[in-house]
């Protein structure tokens, strides 16, 4: 059934790329839309794909239960055990290699697991680290998945390491998982040549759940890393990540889930920070600070996270990058308040059309205060508000940020949500001369509705969202629609976005208006049985976009081909055509030279390869080269990354880009050179040491950050942060700085 939608799909498409510009335009969104609703209301079901088929019983205890990794307490011996853990990948047929025995229990406070994870293959166990919140596809690990609100598209992910690193984080749209979340939770693993054996302990307060529930989803997943082995309690197809909601058996309590209760926590900080201005002839200025974060537990479902004066100078610098762009480079959010609780607000709107991006917020100007309330309300309802109130810096004036989402959930795994944002100077300002560039206020509102079919094999979006603010129409919207298909074997997507010339949407991230963009993406996947390949499989993507008037400005075309071998080296061929007519004078090297003329139409061809080789060995490296024409000229660029790993203590990675960029007299030609080592020292699981330098002969610029963490008590730090940007030809300093934060968590 699914391999004729498939093929319906693809000779649609094709009709469809016959028809002109603006019939593909409103036909495309109104067939997606309705597509939408029909298939979601087709594959409605009550509950996931596994609920009735895997099933776990958990019963109380009043046994004292001592988190070290031994089992000898009693009521392990007399918890219900899993069954046999199948498969993921390589193949998603067949048992593991390695199993995996996982018991719960719980108490008045906290729900405890005893898991063994068998491991007859011999060697030594791989782990990159004993940093907390390690990479999942470069260690050993376990994880739990608990789906607490029974809707298989939002919960929480735990994991431990086989070096006892533990990873916690928050699972949203039913694949993904935030993992800056951080909370107080235990856990201890006792190492054997044949085994290794885990106990945890995870408290009800930091979960959030429907009170009077007698079923959680849950999946248990492990990756052993010496077989190339992912497997699962309850299986799932290959396709999917291992944090796949939709696939969660049920965990059955033996009597209802009572209230939580108020329960808060507190969070005091202090700073000392030592700064200079080498470049302003400053001399080196002391500066002390003190601040709050503070946690409310308002009910089993129900949070309010308070902040007083936030301090973020213990976040890692962003990894830079080279600017070959025409338009706003993309760098993630770091902040911990930004980040926890955050997927409603993350989630709205597309990769390049986000109606909120926090970074907008206090990255320029100081953050008095914040507020966010989130959690469920009822078993379909889930809301998300946040205020958030900046001081003046410079020519920025002292502004009020507010964000509100509420979300209901329909069919089976399917929701519509309604957003606003709002950005309002709050400083008396008598003339708008005082306020330069911006308006007194923007906001946007809209309405989105997100497709997520039972088995999650048909995703996708529409949205219509609407920007306001002085001298704003009724015309500055963004509209969008996208669907993906994944199968075993193919994976199909189409997306299409109108932004119009007025969108405007100031605390957020938007490349680009005025135009309007179609990009079709299809991938298919062979699976032979011989033992050196796992999967190979050619991969189709155009991009395009239009102006106002429906003329052609940019298209990109590239055919890719990627081989992943049963070593777990991979490879990848492309070739790509690109089409672009500037619509501003542009200089392709981004050095300030001579600009190619507004009105200019480009086109050329470049082939490139990339390859990494097997992340399980001590040494391991990835790497990208093309070479073709780049606007008038010609570019030859290469990226890559060593790494070495010193097992469990750290690693040593080696981070490089080079664009050689060659353009004719008078336009510049350029070397452009990035390239960073880093080191990550993991002394123990509680004291890490990352080191990071950055070259970028782009900016002339030479960063060093030094960040030494002591994790001495549960979500409690001592951060020692060192940074420097220097000239790199002579060394010369352009500014410096040293900050001490201290910060202990209150229950």
């Amino acid at each position: 059934m699914h391999k004729i939608r498939t093929i319906n799909l693809i000779f649609n498409f094709i009709s469809f790329a016959k028809l002109p510009l603006r019939m593909q335009r409103y036909t495309a969104l109104l067939a997606l839309l309705v597509f939408l609703g029909n298939n979601d209301y087709i594959f409605c079901q009550s509950g996931g794909v596994n609920r009735d088929k895997y099933r776990i019983g958990i019963a109380r205890t009043s046994e004292n239960i001592i988190i070290d990794g031994i089992l000898d307490e009693a009521v392990w011996g007399k918890a219900e055990r899993t069954g046999v853990f199948q498969r993921v990948t390589p193949t998603d047929t067949g048992f593991a290699i390695a199993q995996t025995v996982v018991m719960m229990t719980y108490d008045d406070l906290n729900l405890y697991l005893g898991v063994i994870c068998l491991d007859p293959t011999p060697g030594k166990r791989p782990v990159e680290s004993l940093r907390r919140d390690f990479n999942f596809s470069r260690n050993d690990n376990f994880m739990v998945f608990l789906d607490t609100y029974n809707d298989q598209t939002n919960g929480f992910a735990f994991g431990i390491s086989a070096s006892g690193a533990q990873t916690e984080g928050l699972q949203y749209e039913g694949t993904r998982v935030n993992y800056s979340w951080d909370i107080k939770w235990r856990s201890s693993v006792a190492s054997y040549d044949d085994r290794w054996v885990i106990e945890i302990s995870i408290p009800f307060r930091s979960l959030r759940y429907n009170e009077g529930d007698r079923e959680w989803g849950v999946n248990f997943g492990r990756l052993d890393l010496k077989n190339n082995e992912k497997s699962a309690w309850a299986p799932m197809p290959r396709q999917f990540p291992h944090c796949s909601l939709p696939y969660t058996g049920t965990m059955m309590w033996d009597e209802p889930l009572g209230k939580a209760g108020l329960r808060f926590s507190l969070i005091p900080y202090l700073t000392a920070k030592s700064t200079r201005d080498y470049e302003a002839s400053d001399k080196f200025t002391w500066k002390g600070n003190a601040g709050l974060d503070a946690k409310v537990i308002l009910s089993t479902s129900m949070n309010l996270d308070l902040t007083v004066n936030p301090d973020y100078s213990q976040v890692e610098v962003d990894r830079q990058q080279t600017n070959l762009d025409r338009f706003e480079l993309f760098f993630p959010e770091k902040r911990q308040f930004f980040l926890e609780n955050s997927d409603l607000f993350a989630s709205l709107g597309t990769q390049t059309i986000r109606p909120f991006f926090s970074r907008r917020i206090g990255l320029n100007s100081p953050v008095l205060a914040g507020a966010r309330l989130s959690g469920n309300i009822g078993s379909n309802w889930r809301v998300n508000v946040m205020d958030i109130q900046t001081g003046s810096r410079d020519d920025l004036r002292a502004s009020n940020f507010f964000v509100a989402a509420l979300q209901r959930s329909v069919f089976s795994r399917s929701n519509i949500s309604a957003f606003i944002i709002n950005r309002q100077v709050t400083e008396n300002v008598d003339t708008e001369e005082a306020f330069p560039g911006n308006s007194r206020f923007n906001r946007v509102a809209g309405l989105e509705y997100n497709l997520a079919t039972a088995d999650n094999r048909w995703t996708g979006k529409a949205f219509y969202h609407q920007s306001f603010q002085e001298g704003a129409s009724l015309q500055d919207a963004a509209m969008a629609a996208n669907i993906t298909y994944s199968s075993r074997f193919l994976t199909a997507s189409l997306n299409q976005s109108l932004v119009g010339s007025g969108y405007v949407a100031d605390v957020g991230y938007v490349r680009r208006t005025g135009y309007y963009e179609l990009n079709p993406v299809i991938r298919y996947k062979f699976f032979p049985r011989a033992d050196a390949v796992i999967s190979h499989g050619p991969g189709i993507r155009a991009d395009m976009f239009f102006d106002t008037s429906t003329d052609l400005t940019d298209r990109q075309t590239e055919i890719s081909y990627s081989v992943e071998w049963s070593n777990l080296f991979t490879t990848s061929l492309e070739a790509s055509e690109t089409y672009i007519k500037l619509m501003a004078p542009y200089d392709p090297t981004n050095t300030g030279g001579e600009k190619l003329p507004a009105g200019d139409a480009f086109g050329w061809r470049e082939v490139g390869a990339s390859f990494a080789s097997d992340m399980r060995k001590p040494f391991y490296l990835s790497a990208k080269s093309s070479y073709g024409g780049y606007y008038n000229g010609e570019r030859w660029s290469v990226s890559g990354e060593l790494n070495y790993r010193y097992q469990p203590y750290g690693s040593l990675a080696l981070v490089m880009a080079y664009n050689n960029i060659s353009l004719p007299e008078p336009y510049n030609s350029a070397k452009l050179v990035l390239i960073g080592p880093r080191l990550d020292f993991t002394f123990t699981d509680n004291i890490f040491f990352t080191s990071f330098i950055q070259y970028n002969n782009q900016i002339d610029n030479l960063n060093l950050n030094l960040r030494l963490q002591w994790r001495f008590a549960p979500v409690s730090d001592l951060f020692i942060v060192y940074t420097e940007n220097s000239f790199p030809a002579a060394y010369n300093i352009k500014n410096r700085g040293l900050v001490i934060k201290l910060s202990y968590w209150f229950n």
